[in-house]
């Protein structure tokens, strides 16, 4: 049959005229075969990626996002977008723009083909852009410095505002205008979030906004940066792709940031490299900090020489201060003695003669960490290997490997410093400790523990070194993986990545 005007027809007739309109068919057939063949198939966008064998990402150099220095590539944002890069078999490639402009453009223009800079996945965007699943929440926080007048909303604000441009914050102030409409603000272009929180130290400036992971970040240096007030809701930061049609890349994203939500990693990189620093204690971060500058010194040089090869001199003092404030003769209640409050067996065991000596103190509690590290299996990696080993120094082996116990019942790793920490406060309780070997702990004091002596290392590291994120792109040749046991977050295994760009400044969405 044909179709004749809209209506289908019979065709009838000889079979002279049959061979006739088969040939014809034939004809007409083979034209569109070699017609079709004449249009390259579609390609979808994952498979364009595949077949290029790299993954471009823009992002953002800042300590809450990428950055790079000597001992290689870190950040968040660098640990998620590798894995990424690797499940689905190609490189990396790290585009750090300039400003929050210069990371939409390069998705706009295909420079790009994901965003992985911390941005917020505010509806303006969401217009413009198809985000993927939120993997962090921030909360946008007003600061002002540490003895000034406290404001709790924008009609109390009495000074010069300054905020990065085209960031999520410049956009809240906008929203904000109509409320308070004497509000006034400078947005600029010039200035990264950290110099922006200095400006306000320095009192240049009076007041700037920043998210509250950033501002944390830079509380355990700065300790007069103070909160007045939070502004809007919760945010959430995502990954962003361009608007074109094609969702084969985003598909892609969704079902990745499954997976890691699903086992786990999400929650440990969170932890990795925040999960120390949301509790802010004015008196005790200042009070930390003039210690560090009067009294560390004449400890250094015996931190250093028990430290040796194998421990970062850093992490053992910061364990002094935590034990002892690097008190020489501190004692507690339960006669533990020393800057590092060694137990009398303890010492007795590692053949220190005098616990109140600093030098034999630390070099005691030196040795005696390296125990409780060396019994942790080797299958743990670094960060987990110390963080457990520091839970271990301050509960006992016995009572951690309990906690590990009740991690793997309740279903989660008990290899990973994140699940375990959440069970050692269960040690307090009785349905769960009548059912371990070592029974009754207070689980809850080695958490704290961990978390304090994090804090107070990465401070000491500051102090030691060049203030983190003032830092140079190195040469993708240049990185090495740091297995340092005492880094907190650091270069991830998998594909080495690419520096795309030279010239890289922070921005702040």
């Amino acid at each position: 049959m044909v179709c004749s005007n809209g209506k289908l027809t019979t065709i009838g007739g000889s079979l002279k005229q049959l061979a006739s309109y088969l040939a014809t068919f034939l004809i007409f057939a083979v034209s569109l075969v070699s017609l079709s063949g004449c249009q390259e198939p579609q390609v979808s966008k994952l498979q364009q990626i595949k077949n290029s064998g790299v993954l471009r990402i823009a992002t953002r150099n800042s300590p809450t996002t990428y950055y790079v220095e000597k001992d290689g590539a870190a950040g968040i944002e660098y640990e998620l977008a590798t894995a990424f890069a690797k499940s689905i078999g190609v490189e990396p490639v790290f585009v750090a723009e300039e400003n929050i402009g210069g990371i939409f453009t390069a998705l706009e223009t295909g420079r790009a083909d994901i965003a992985a800079a911390g941005l917020t996945a505010t509806d303006d965007r969401k217009t413009n852009f198809l985000f993927g699943p939120a993997y962090q929440e921030v909360t946008a926080k007003l600061v002002f410095k540490q003895g000034k007048e406290w404001p709790r909303h924008f009609g109390q604000l009495d000074g010069h505002l300054k905020v990065i441009a085209g960031s999520s914050h410049a956009r809240m102030l906008l929203e904000a205008k109509p409320e308070f409409p004497k509000l006034s603000w400078q947005e600029t272009e010039e200035h990264s979030p950290e110099e922006l929180l200095q400006m306000v130290l320095d009192e240049s400036i009076d007041y700037t906004i920043t998210d509250s992971i950033e501002l944390n970040l830079n509380r355990r240096y700065n300790t007069e940066l103070a909160i007045g007030f939070t502004i809007g809701q919760p945010q959430h930061l995502a990954w962003a792709l361009a608007k074109t049609g094609d969702y084969s890349l985003l598909h892609e994203v969704v079902k990745f940031f499954g997976e890691q939500q699903q086992t786990g990693k999400i929650a440990q990189l969170v932890d990795q490299y925040y999960g120390h620093v949301n509790d802010f204690d004015y008196v005790g971060a200042k009070t930390f900090m003039k210690a560090a500058q009067t009294e560390l010194p004449e400890l250094k040089p015996m931190f250093q020489e028990a430290a040796q090869n194998d421990l970062d001199w850093r992490l053992l003092a910061a364990m002094g201060y935590q034990e002892s404030h690097w008190d020489p003769k501190a004692k507690s209640h339960t006669g533990v003695r020393g800057v590092m409050m060694l137990t009398l067996d303890t010492a007795r065991q590692l053949g220190i003669e005098s616990r109140i000596d600093a030098e034999q103190s630390i070099r005691g509690g030196a040795e005696y960490f390296d125990i409780m590290r060396n019994r942790i299996p080797d299958r743990i990696g670094e960060p987990d290997r110390t963080w457990l080993a520091l839970a271990a120094y301050n509960i006992g082996w016995g009572h951690l490997e309990d906690a590990r116990i009740i991690t793997e019942r309740q279903g989660a790793d008990p290899d990973k410093w994140v699940d375990v920490k959440e069970r050692l406060p269960l040690l307090r309780q009785k349905k769960y400790y009548k059912q371990t070997k070592y029974g009754y702990a207070r689980g809850d004091e080695p958490v704290q523990y961990v978390t304090n002596i994090r804090r107070y290392y990465d401070v000491l590291v500051w102090l030691d070194e060049e203030r983190p994120g003032n830092v140079e792109l190195l040469d993708a040749g240049e990185m090495i993986a740091d297995n340092s046991p005492a880094k907190s977050a650091r270069q991830s295994e998998g594909s080495t990545p690419i520096i795309a760009s030279e010239k890289v400044n922070s921005i702040v969405d």
